[in-house]
């Protein structure tokens, strides 16, 4: 594996698609990844461009170019490589073409839309974090009543049981009967966070749709399908990161 300068090992894998970073880290701590043949106790160590990169005792592959793709995912399947209970997953279910990839944050079990798939962990990785500042925008169908008041309180932020969820701005798009679909948008992304800001208002999500992660739409991309970001378009907006 080829490194131009010195980096983080834990990096180097990333960048190479074999996994996350922090994926990484915890093989390192499982005693499976090994430079110039010495097992790695610790990710608090930097390799370069002549050090030898073993995981599992296979060679590190070289680093591909950076490639990333829409998908539109369906309600129930995970967003996991595996599942202990058997339950279908994202990767169960892309086109055999497609190279390893991993996805840039999830979706559970129950939610759809737009969810972004790479080739590079690292780049996984920078679009997942609250510092990218990239808004993911959902729909959502509620059983209840948003109103300005929940509103005003979601886009201050509030704190659910002890933990503090920022600023989430909602739009109440059209009320039938006892449902409401609105649209929220969020930087920050916690685990079940619009589920779990919802429930804490006695309101329940009966459908969430993501449609948008930063620039990227769902648009009309259909369940199941697969379409990648042409690279230009892709360069153009990790460049902007910068």
């Amino acid at each position: 594996m080829n490194v131009l300068k010195p980096e983080r090992i834990a990096k180097v894998i990333a960048r190479a698609g074999v996994c996350s970073r922090r994926d990484a880290e915890r093989y390192i701590e499982q005693g499976r990844v090994c430079v110039n043949g010495t097992v790695l106790t610790s990710a608090a160590v930097t390799v370069g461009q002549d050090d030898v990169i073993t995981i599992d005792q296979k060679p590190l592959p070289e680093k591909e170019k950076t490639r990333l793709w829409r998908y539109h995912k369906p309600a129930g399947i995970l967003t996991s490589h595996k599942d202990p209970q058997g339950r279908p997953t994202v990767f169960d279910s892309l086109p055999a073409s497609l190279p390893r990839v991993i996805s840039v944050g999830r979706l559970d079990m129950n939610s759809e839309g737009l969810l972004l798939l790479t080739n590079d962990g690292q780049l996984a990785r920078q679009l997942e974090l609250p510092s990218t500042a990239w808004t993911r925008r959902y729909r959502v169908r509620i059983h209840g009543e948003m109103t300005p008041e929940i509103v005003e309180k979601l886009k201050n932020g509030i704190c659910v049981d002890q933990v503090f969820y920022k600023g989430v701005q909602v739009v109440i798009d059209k009320k039938q009967g006892s449902n409401m679909w609105i649209t929220v948008a969020l930087k920050e992304g916690k685990n079940r966070e619009i589920r779990k800001l919802m429930e804490f208002f006695g309101l329940q999500v009966t459908r969430l749709i993501r449609i948008s992660y930063g620039p990227f739409q769902l648009g009309n991309l259909e369940k199941g399908a697969v379409d990648e970001v042409p690279s230009k378009i892709l360069k153009e907006q990790i460049s902007s990161l910068k």
